[in-house]
């Protein structure tokens, strides 16, 4: 049986719309079980925007079955994925996870399906990520794959004993925070990794990611990367919640659509790529954007 889909929405329809249509054009889509969770209005003004997607999502078909759940109120973002994601991981054993801001190439959920699949029993692997970055050395990269410090976010995968490891209460906070030391560590994943942190410890975001990162650290864990990205993000409207700028982020699609790919069973990070994912968060990539040097 493939690896169930799990779908969060809130109140996009046009960008929901075209991430369906996308995942629909999946080569295993008619095969897939998609679970699609749509977020209650956190607003008067956002009803009508909900009630929209909602009628939508009634019409969705071409998988093997679409079930909806639709929250009474607004659990915002980072509880709706925690909650769903936890419930999905139980009763499969591991899942999908999709926002509703992502076009996806056909052969996404094949890259997905058998990354999961592989890197079952290899507990070394957080989880598996559909995107990447336009790093540099993934040009001339061979293999169909890299390993990463960083948990993904956009379309990626996860098995409930990785899942089950993160403490979303953040225990352990109070003695990293002022650990120097540890902070600079953290920042294999990226520079602005530890102030991510902070402002989700101090109520200044509401990021379930961070948290997944912080976990993946302390656990000295890694992720599963595509060397060609089988999404692209198109979340960076008005109505987007977490998501400000994407130069950065901008790469190109698969178009080689291959549907079997080769794994290793005793993978390792190449520091050059490591360098190059890293360096896309670093002040000098940021102030880059800002200011459309890019």
């Amino acid at each position: 049986m493939l690896v169930p889909i799990c779908l969060f929405t809130y109140n996009r329809l046009e960008e929901l719309q075209q991430t369906v249509e996308a995942l629909k054009r999946n080569f295993l889509a008619c095969e897939s079980e998609l679970f699609i969770f749509s977020d209650g209005a956190k607003t008067p003004d956002a009803e009508p925007k909900v009630t929209a997607v909602r009628a939508y999502l009634k019409t969705i078909s071409g998988f093997k079955s679409v079930t909806i759940e639709e929250s009474p109120t607004n659990r915002g973002l980072a509880n709706s994925i925690i909650s769903g994601v936890s419930r999905m991981v139980h009763q499969y054993g591991k899942v999908i996870v999709l926002e509703d801001d992502l076009i996806t190439t056909p052969n996404f959920l094949n890259f997905l399906n058998h990354a999961l699949d592989y890197y079952q029993d290899h507990p070394q692997i957080m989880s598996v990520s559909g995107y990447t970055m336009d790093l540099p050395s993934l040009k001339n990269h061979e293999s169909d794959f890299y390993l990463g410090y960083r948990a993904a976010s956009w379309g990626w995968g996860i098995w409930k004993d990785r899942w089950e490891l993160v403490d979303w209460d953040m225990k352990s906070y109070r003695s990293f925070k002022w650990d120097f030391l540890r902070q600079v560590q953290f920042m294999r994943g990226g520079m602005d990794m530890p102030y991510m942190l902070w402002k989700q410890m101090n109520g200044r975001l509401d990021s379930w990611a961070i948290r997944l990162g912080y976990c993946q650290f302390e656990k000295d864990l890694l992720t599963v990367f595509p060397s060609k990205s089988k999404l692209k993000s198109i979340g960076f409207g008005d109505d987007a919640t977490h998501t400000t700028s994407n130069q950065r982020f901008t790469t190109k699609l698969d178009e080689e659509l291959k549907t079997e790919f080769d794994f290793d069973p005793h993978p390792f990070p190449d520091p050059v790529l490591a360098k190059e994912f890293r360096e896309k968060f670093s002040l000098t990539s940021r102030l880059a954007e800002k200011f459309n040097f890019l």
